[in-house]
This record gives C-alpha cells, structure tokens and sequence, in this order.
C-alpha cells in the first residue's frame, strides 16, 4: 500500500505560514539576546542525546535524558525576562515592529536624511554623539538600558538628545525601522586590543554593538567634529555629507554599488 499524504486545503496553508511568521520572528526577535547562548545549549544537548543512544552509550544517554528533562522545566525560569518583554511587546501592539529591512524606499530614504542632516551639524559643533541603526539582530538588551522613546526620526529631534549635559547626551541614540526606540542607552565596549588609543568610550562602544549584531554605529567626536562609521566591528573616519551618504545608502539599501571603496581599516 502506497503512502499517501495528507489532502492539502487553504486551513493548513494558512496554518503552516502563520506558524513560519511566528517562528521567523521569534528567532529575529532573540537575535543578539543571550537567548541565543542557551537555546545553542539545548540543541547541543539533544544532539548529545540522539549520538549517546545510537552508539548504545547507556549510561551517558540516561545522564542526558534526566538533565534534559530538568532543562525542560528549567526554561520558563531562565527565559523569564525575555518572555516578559515578548508579552509586553505583544500587549503594546509592537511585537510586529517593521525592522528597518521592511521600509519602504521613501521611509528609508526620509530616515537617512534626517539622521544625515542631525550628523552634519553635530559635527560642525563639535558635539559627541552615538547613534545605533538596529537591522536585522534585535538589540533588545541594549534599548531597555536607556529611556524608552518610540518618537518619530527628525534632524532636529536627535540634535537636541546630544546637547551637552541635556539627561539623554551621554548614551547612544538607538532607531529601530522608522523610529527612535530609545535615547541614553549604555552599549557594551569593543574587546579588540588593536584599537588606537585616540578612540574614546564613545567610538568603543559604537565599535562594541557591531561586534555583537549587524547594526551600524555611527559617532561624533566632541574633539575634532570628524565624524566616524563601525560595521561588523569596523570602523572608518572622516566622512564628510557626500560620502556618509553613500555608504549608508549602499548598506541600508542593500545595494551592490561603489559604497565598498570607502569600506576600508582605519588608518
């Protein structure tokens, strides 16, 4: 008798990708989280299992079984904070939050513009600032440290958040799709022993966010005005409006365009 598979109607498709969406955005949701750390931890452990008991290692697998099931009833208590937040979220109507990626063009190029035309004059007055572009890694940790905003993007509005001793100068501007999730938030500092010394916490920490997730810092020094841009734990000095441009819109546009050439180690 021949296997037959199941007839497939509308219900079950609707079904299956409404449980690919929810799955697709759990796994984006706890990117960059150490979330992800603890759920390696269990597939490495059921790997484990699966590998103890086809080789017939009794003893070891019945170790593993018994530690699973602890694992099972342990999980609730070690996700707690993440799902406290993913419920919160959920309940304020944004756990579906566009990510940047999901922008329309023109929401795109409106939110660059405003964060260009906010960079060049903090730079022309020699005032610090940090401002961190979330992609596709949550960076969920990192917003909760600072004063939860959701305000729309504009020039004006992230100028004034790095006025000198204003409540919010000191930490980092985080934009989340087409919003400014949060202001004064505290990142973690780079551990790459090869940065020059001339950078400050400011620059580490801008350097730091990228090491850690694919989002884009961008900082102001409070010295010289030169204004500095860190990827994937990179950075690169003294872009001027033309350039930052450019790269920001080559990388946020996904575009294969001339924006590598300005994407070198810093000097």
């Amino acid at each position: 008798m021949l296997f037959q598979l199941p007839a497939v109607n509308l219900v079950n498709i609707v079904d299956i990708l409404v449980m690919a969406a929810l799955i697709y955005k759990l796994f984006q949701w706890i990117k960059g989280t150490r979330a992800v750390q603890l759920l390696k931890g269990i597939v490495v452990l059921l790997i484990a299992t699966t590998i103890s008991d086809w080789l017939g290692l009794y003893t070891i697998n019945w170790i593993l079984k018994n530690i699973r099931t602890m694992v099972v009833v342990a999980i609730p208590v070690v996700f707690q904070p993440e799902l406290r937040r993913a419920l919160e979220r959920l309940g304020r109507g944004k756990f579906f939050a566009r990510p940047f990626t999901f922008l329309e063009e023109e929401d795109k190029s409106s939110v660059i513009n405003e964060i260009i035309r906010a960079v060049i004059n903090l730079a022309k007055n020699k005032t610090g600032a940090l401002i961190v572009l979330e992609r596709e890694t949550g960076i969920n940790d990192y917003i909760e440290t600072g004063v939860s905003l959701d305000s729309v993007i504009s020039g004006e509005f992230i100028i004034n958040v790095f006025i000198p001793n204003s409540p919010l100068h000191d930490g980092a501007v985080i934009i989340r799709g087409d919003r400014v999730a949060a202001a004064g938030c505290f990142l973690p500092l780079s551990e790459n022993p090869n940065l020059g010394k001339e950078l400050g916490t400011r620059h580490r920490a801008g350097i730091g966010i990228t090491e850690i997730s694919d989002a884009i810092a961008i900082m102001v020094s409070e010295e010289t005005g030169v204004i500095s841009l860190a990827r994937e734990g990179r950075i690169t000095r003294n872009y001027d409006e033309k350039t930052l441009r450019e790269v920001l819109t080559g990388m946020l546009f996904q575009k294969q365009n001339n924006h590598t050439q300005f994407w070198h180690r810093r000097s």
